[in-house]
């Protein structure tokens, strides 16, 4: 068995002599990632990226090695970069202090850099650790104030498909800050956003990201403006509606519900319409999670009241109202009423789809 090897296996079976040995590399290690050459520091990264894998003793053991670790990433050459950006993601992965330990060190400069690199591994890494560092309260202001939403929001639209994915969930972290929101917007976020919903898996935590990220935006007409002008923008909310995860349909769902009741709710609740987007809502009423569900049966009383004046419903109508129905069905009845139900909001869906038809092909 390598040394290194059996440092790890003393840390897993407890005995005295492998402990010693665990010490003594650790120690060796801590040597080599301050010497100057940066052969021995390479090195002596990797065996920190190795060993803080999937201990959190090590992470703890090795938090003064984070320094030498951001002068290194500062050296400037593709190695040196990819091995010390490695082992600082390994040390920060649920760390806490590690995370703000390696942003108080400096590394956010060297990680902007690498940001735009034409590199793309080192862009990937870096998005990476963008991504692991914003997920620190205490970071989350220190990130903002840099330029990174700029580029996490390029990234997003030309990066490698794994720097995308860790792009959006970076952007998701920093928008907790409310005014992040109008920092991304104009930034014109949404169309790379949805590309991004058409190819992922509706289920991943991906989509979860994305929806979210729309449900904040479309809280701005600007944003809604931009979804609706993408190609496929509502389309594509819809399947996530449908086939996306519980948390994915009720970020989805609010999107929805938002566009639909802000000022230009007539022309946005036809576009919902025309995009099918009753049985969606309908299966979200019974299988949706409570504040999806809610949601669901809002959006469905809203999109039947457009239908007849496109005027506001009062509250005291909802016993007239889709909304009701499902929320009150019993179970014995459940499948006529939801049949009912559907075949009427079907048929509201096609009258509005046959009206769209007709008017692009009076133009």
């Amino acid at each position: 068995m390598a040394s290194s090897d059996i440092g790890l296996a003393g840390e897993l079976v407890g005995g005295g002599m492998e402990k010693e040995k665990t010490a003594a590399e650790m120690s060796a290690i801590m040597e080599r990632i301050r010497l100057e050459d940066e052969e021995s520091r390479v090195q002596a990264a990797g065996e920190i990226r190795r060993l803080t894998k999937t201990s959190s003793k090590h992470r703890r053991q090795l938090s003064d090695a984070i320094e030498p670790l951001v002068s290194l990433l500062r050296s400037g050459s593709p190695e040196s970069g990819e091995a010390a950006i490695l082992a600082l993601l390994n040390l920060a992965v649920e760390d806490e202090r590690n995370k703000i330990k390696i942003v108080e060190a400096g590394a956010l400069q060297s990680l902007l850099h690498l940001l735009q690199s034409t590199n793309s591994s080192l862009q990937e890494y870096a998005t990476a650790a963008v991504l692991t560092l914003s997920a620190s309260p205490i970071n989350k202001p220190k990130i903002s104030a840099s330029d990174a939403i700029p580029l996490l929001v390029k990234i997003l639209g030309d990066g490698n498909p794994q720097a995308k994915n860790d792009a959006v969930r970076a952007l998701y972290n920093l928008s907790a800050i409310a005014e992040n929101l109008k920092v991304i917007l104009p930034l014109q976020p949404v169309p790379s956003l949805i590309n991004l919903l058409k190819t992922c898996k509706k289920s991943s935590r991906t989509a979860e990201k994305c929806s979210a990220l729309l449900e904040s935006l479309v809280n701005f007409e600007e944003g809604r403006t931009a979804l609706t002008a993408a190609e496929g923008g509502v389309l594509t909310v819809i399947e996530v509606l449908e086939e996306g995860s519980l948390r994915s349909r009720e970020h989805a769902v609010g999107t929805l519900l938002t566009m639909c009741e802000s000022e230009q709710y007539c022309r946005y609740r036809e576009l919902v319409l025309n995009e099918g987007v009753i049985p969606g809502l309908l299966q979200l009423t019974v299988q949706g999670t409570p504040k999806s569900q809610v949601k669901a049966r809002v959006l469905l009383q809203l999109l039947r009241s457009s239908r007849h004046h496109k005027s506001e419903p009062r509250p005291d109508t909802l016993d007239s109202s889709v909304c009701n129905i499902v929320s009150k069905i019993d179970s014995a009845d459940q499948t006529r009423k939801a049949k009912k139900m559907l075949a009427e909001m079907v048929q509201i869906s096609m009258e509005m789809s046959l009206r769209h038809l007709q008017q692009r092909a009076s133009m």
